[in-house]
């Protein structure tokens, strides 16, 4: 079996891309899987999602993902943020934007409230059901 250089580095992309620790491909009788290791320096505490929580996260109303894909604060590169700190917010109002599959999907908030804290960096990968915002 010849060794197709070309797809492994592009799935070693995607991991970089999306944040990712493996992919795995398949195609027919032939599969891939491409993964890499993750050294962290600080203790982690696993929950079902497999994310870090601290006790400051765990108060409060939590907007969740709906989706896998790359979380975006603002409309468009360098535009002025959906929702920041201290800022009062209504139900439905939008708080981010989670792309998938080049589908800009609007994340609305859950509840009325005031911006607790925003739990991701623009351009971030995130998971279904991982903590974006928490309401006070």
């Amino acid at each position: 079996m010849k060794i197709d250089k070309k797809l492994i580095k592009e799935l070693k992309e995607y991991l970089e891309e999306f944040g990712l620790s493996e992919i795995e491909y398949q195609d027919g009788d032939k599969k891939i899987k491409v993964g890499k290791s993750v050294i962290s320096s600080a203790p982690v505490t696993a929950h079902k999602t497999g994310l870090t929580k601290t006790k400051e996260e765990e108060t409060g109303t939590k907007i969740v993902s709906p989706i896998i894909g790359t979380a975006y604060l603002a409309p468009e590169p360098g535009g002025k943020k959906f929702v920041e700190v201290g800022q009062k917010i209504k139900k439905g109002q939008t708080v981010m934007i989670v792309e998938a599959m080049k589908t800009m999907n609007h994340v609305p908030s859950t509840s009325n409230g005031e911006i607790k804290k925003v739990l991701v960096q623009d351009g971030q990968a995130v998971e279904f059901g991982q903590i974006l915002v928490l309401l006070k």
